[in-house]
């Protein structure tokens, strides 16, 4: 008999608050280890569409879980501003509740969160960037959209 898998083991795993987790994608095992830990919603930005980076049926799986599943594909080289207003109504939406939110890398996610809580929740840049950062530099597509959302915000 195996071991259930711990939250620690999934990929880029980052336990960002109480009651917010982020990661890059877990495995179907993974997934019992999320809702055996108390998280109600599993937020997705990554695509279904290759089988390195998704699982056949993440949402199926989730739901089977007694888990809420959102799913809001962000192509990595092209993010969209409505790709962010749907994830922000997606955090406020689960605000209550334990979230996990994950993509392949946690690179959208740690991006996305950084947005986050710097528009919706008032937090300086360099704190609320410092996940992102822990992870990962962005690349000249992803500094561009983070600026763009950040000008726009100012009026700019």
């Amino acid at each position: 008999m195996s071991a259930t898998p711990s939250l620690s083991d999934i990929y880029n795993f980052r336990q960002v608050s109480r009651d917010l987790a982020s990661s890059g994608q877990p495995r179907e095992d993974q997934l019992a280890a999320i809702a055996e830990a108390g998280h109600k919603a599993i937020i997705n930005l990554a695509l279904h569409n290759d089988p390195r980076y998704s699982l056949v049926d993440e949402a199926a799986s989730v739901r089977a879980l007694g888990l809420e599943y959102v799913h809001i594909p962000v192509q990595f080289g092209a993010p969209t501003e409505s790709d962010l207003e749907r994830f922000f109504e997606a955090m406020e939406q689960y605000a209550t509740e334990r979230i996990w939110v994950h993509c392949a890398a946690n690179m959208r996610v740690s991006a996305f969160l950084g947005l986050y809580r710097t528009l919706r929740q008032g937090w300086p840049e360099p704190q609320a960037f410092a996940l992102m950062h822990e992870i990962w530099q962005p690349d000249p597509v992803w500094s561009k959209f983070i600026g763009s959302q950040l000008a726009r915000a100012r009026g700019a």
